[in-house]
């Protein structure tokens, strides 16, 4: 994680005393209670009247005991510029953070703490991007993205003092006194779009890890290491059909460039990640699964959705509903979900006939082009082009304005040299250049506003062809019955090569030709089994026309719902409680394959073992014991050989590579090359029992029976600016925790963490959780990882929070009647 330190442009000593004055102004405030005013002096008003200008008729919200809003209006315009207005009262900071972040300004809130952030996002040009993608969007969501801002404005113009907006601008005061917050415009929201795409951005890390691996071990070694799909186990989430008349029917790296690449793992590492969390982020990604009607107890489908991303506080979620009074051409939205604050509309929900639900489909969309470079000139198939350039001046809080050269090819921006000074553009040898459809401006912001009115499949899918970035598997079901599955997005088609590896960009021989058309894209519609089922894992079979990606998750979390299913239907019907079962499911589809090798060598605490069903509940002592023999198991095997940031994290990629070196009992993986001595399998399973046995007793105690999963498997909320700060008095203030999880890393519970980091804290999770039944809707379940508000202290900040901890969801009402009943706060908005 990005830790924020806002107090780092100035001098050691007056940091020092900047910190100590912080503290005891912080502890002063506590004392005499003046922070209690602070605090409360932001919270919104949610009862009564307002004025919000610009309106046509009175707008009316709608809040429940959790402070979650349904927004009434007679128009769409009057529906939008409410939201703005209902996100800015709950998460303004969050907002203004956000497009910071976006725009690559960070430093004009933090000074220098925060540049590198700033000079990465300016060189990939995330708003620039945005900017040109206005003019590509339809009259419908122009004019949604024009009334929401003017809603954020309207709170922005009645909330002018810094004590008025929240805590964390009182915070900010102390260093930073001049900083005051810019109108709202639609290109902060677009501009969100792109911080998604980044966090989900499918195989580049792993490229990445490919190339810079290849310079420590030879190549095949490296392969072993990405092991194939195993679709022999594993379904994948389409099981037939192919392209058929244009619709779908059911090279070497350079060892020279390993420098470069090191570079760019730096560089792209460094921006924060704004839906994931930090250390090994390759299982973020999510769960959804739907199942038909003839296997429901209500004869109506049932949809689960959990996305797995980073625990922020407040959660990266806000739940809503957004409802036309009557509903027309004109006000045709009657919807209520997930929502983004800065972004209007429903993002993960449904309306009054659809539901839908999204998982990280993980395609390759992203190439790193090795470019030779000379002075100010690149190589193309051996005639040497300009460069392009542009200057991005970066404004520093506290400091002088820092101008960044910004350098690139036919490919896109370079990527390798974004910190290190190019003094007169007089550089020589390989760059390295990112291809990626996020830079390309596109269409996605469509579809968010055409998915909330949606009413049918086909009207879904036309709403998921505007769907270009990040590309997602999108579930569907409808009242009528109907289930079905659609893969989005601008996925590109290669001249030559499969993006797996850096290509060398001065031969043209592994150019973008253009993207998979949206129809020949894999769906399915009614499939025979009943249900389906994605969990990142592969889309469609080895037979397909084209080529998506082959750096899937490997299949356990979606395989154990498969089962989940196939056992429940198999037993009788399928019910709301079974879905919500699953979602709780923390088995380790690992642990039968590894378990019978530990027992066998025996010794240490192995005892633990006998007995256990597999499952990674958080009074368990098995799994605390397995997933600390796990860590151990990966140090022991790897870290000889492979390189320190690009260790394993442990995630379900590792648990094919084990899974056959179990079987490989002499492989030279086993081996610890820093050592006399030739390692073999059981050497170092023996190894690994005994230092997790060591572990364990030094943290948990030397009762092995009394070790709890939980009490190592823990999560902290982490305020996603101040919550870093280093002062301990303001991280109480915004931070909470810790939770004690039951569920890991590739299970279908996925509260993941970082075998790498040495730790076993939870980095990222399953961020919200829901349960749609189109029988009834009013009978549908939901809860957020921590609460509506942003504020510091208020009710709503984290009251979900120990819900979503016990695997507990909350009523979700959708009728006008069932939201009436569940009301606390009525606040009418008046033109």
């Amino acid at each position: 994680m990005v830790r924020f330190a806002p107090y780092k442009r100035f001098s050691w000593p007056l940091r020092w005393a900047l910190r100590l004055l912080t503290t005891l102004l912080v502890l002063a405030l506590v004392a005499v209670g003046g922070v209690v005013w602070v605090v409360r002096a932001s919270f919104p008003q949610t009862g009564g009247e307002l004025r919000l200008p610009g309106l046509a008729k009175a707008v009316v919200v709608r809040r429940d005991a959790h402070g979650v809003p349904q927004i009434y209006a007679d128009t769409a315009a009057d529906l939008f510029r409410a939201q703005g207005y209902v996100h800015a009262q709950d998460r303004f900071w969050e907002m203004d953070f956000r497009r910071k972040t976006t725009a690559g300004r960070l430093s004009e809130l933090f000074g220098d703490s925060t540049l590198d952030i700033d000079k990465v996002v300016r060189t990939l040009g995330w708003r620039r991007v945005a900017e040109q993608e206005i003019n590509l969007l339809t009259p419908e969501a122009k004019a949604g993205l024009d009334a929401y801002a003017a809603g954020v404005n309207a709170w922005m113009r009645d909330n002018a003092g810094y004590t008025s907006r929240s805590l964390e601008y009182a915070v900010l005061k102390l260093t930073n006194a001049d900083y005051e917050p810019e109108p709202w415009t639609p290109v902060d929201s677009l501009s969100w779009l792109k911080a998604m795409a980044w966090d989900l951005r499918s195989n580049m890390d792993d490229e990445i890890e490919r190339a810079v691996d290849a310079a420590t071990v030879p190549r095949e070694r490296v392969e072993e290491l990405f092991p194939p799909y195993p679709y022999d186990r594993h379904r994948p989430i389409v099981t037939s059909g192919g392209v058929r008349d244009g619709a779908f029917t059911s090279g070497e790296r350079p060892v020279a460039a390993a420098d470069a690449l090191r570079r760019v793992s730096a560089t792209l590492n460094t921006v924060p990640s704004l839906l994931g969390g930090e250390g090994d982020l390759k299982g973020i990604g999510s769960n959804s699964w739907v199942v038909s009607g003839k296997h429901t107890d209500t004869g109506k489908p049932l949809l689960a959705n959990d996305p797995h991303l980073g625990p922020k506080m407040p959660s990266i979620w806000y739940q809503a509903g957004l409802h036309c009074r009557t509903l027309s051409a004109d006000c045709p939205y009657d919807v209520s979900g997930f929502t983004f604050s800065g972004l209007p509309g429903v993002v993960i929900g449904h309306n009054r006939t659809i539901a839908w639900g999204f998982t990280n489909l993980g395609p390759d969309v992203a190439d790193l082009y090795l470019e030779r470079v000379r002075e100010n000139t690149y190589e193309i198939s051996g005639t040497w082009a300009p460069l392009e350039t542009r200057t991005e001046r970066i404004e520093v809080a506290g400091g002088t304005p820092v101008d960044l050269t910004v350098r690139t090819t036919r490919h896109g921006p370079i990527v390798s040299d974004v910190f290190e000074p190019v003094a007169g553009l007089k550089t020589t040898g390989v760059e390295v250049a990112l291809r990626w459809t996020a830079l390309d401006p596109g269409k996605t912001g469509n579809a968010i506003f055409l998915l909330g009115r949606a009413t049918n499949w086909e009207e879904f899918r036309k709403a998921a062809a505007q769907f270009e970035v990040p590309s997602q598997n999108l579930v569907y079901a409808d009242t009528s019955g109907n289930i079905g599955y659609q893969a989005p997005g601008k996925i590109p088609v290669r001249s030559g090569g499969d993006g797996k590896w850096p290509a060398e960009g001065w031969t043209g021989e592994q150019e973008w030709t253009g993207f998979i058309p949206f129809d020949e894209l894999p769906t399915a519609y009614n499939p025979e089994a009943g249900f389906i089922a994605t969990a990142n894992n592969a889309v469609v079979g080895p037979g397909y026309n084209h080529f998506l990606t082959d750096d899937w998750a490997y299949g356990y979390r979606s395989q154990r719902i498969a089962d989940r299913l196939t056992q429940a239907i198999a037993a009788g019907k399928v019910t709301k409680d079974v879905m919500s079962a699953i979602h709780q499911d923390s088995f380790n589809g690992l642990a039968p394959i590894l378990v019978p090798h530990l027992a066998r060598i025996g010794g240490a605490d192995t005892r633990l073992f006998t007995g256990w069903d597999f499952t990674q509940e958080k009074d368990s002592a098995a799994a605390a014991y397995f997933n600390a023999v796990w860590r151990n198991l990966l140090t022991l095997t790897f870290d000889d050989e492979l390189p320190e940031d690009l260790r394993p994290g442990g995630n379900d990629r590792w648990f094919e590579v084990i899974r056959r070196l179990l079987d490989a009992p002499s492989d030279t993986w086993w081996d610890d090359v820093r050592t006399p001595k030739a390692e073999q399998r059981d050497d170092i399973l023996r190894a690994a029992l005994t230092a997790a046995s060591a572990e364990l007793r030094r943290t948990l105690g030397d009762d092995p029976q009394a070790w709890k999963w939980g009490d190592l498997h823990t999560l902290e909320l982490t305020n996603e600016t101040f919550g870093t700060s280093g002062i301990g008095p303001i991280e109480w203030l915004f931070n909470r925790g810790p939770y004690h999880l039951s569920g890991s890393k590739d299970a279908v519970n996925a509260t993941g963490w970082d075998a790498a980091s040495g730790g076993y804290e939870v980095n990222w999770v399953p961020s919200m959780r829901m349960v749609v039944d189109l029988a009834d809707l009013d009978a549908s379940t939901w809860v957020n990882l921590t609460g509506a508000s942003g504020h510091a202290f208020n009710a709503n900040y984290a009251d979900q929070a120990d819900l979503w901890a016990e695997g507990r969801t909350t009523p979700w009402p959708f009728t006008e009647e069932r939201v009436k009943s569940a009301t606390s706060d009525e606040l009418t908005l008046t033109p």
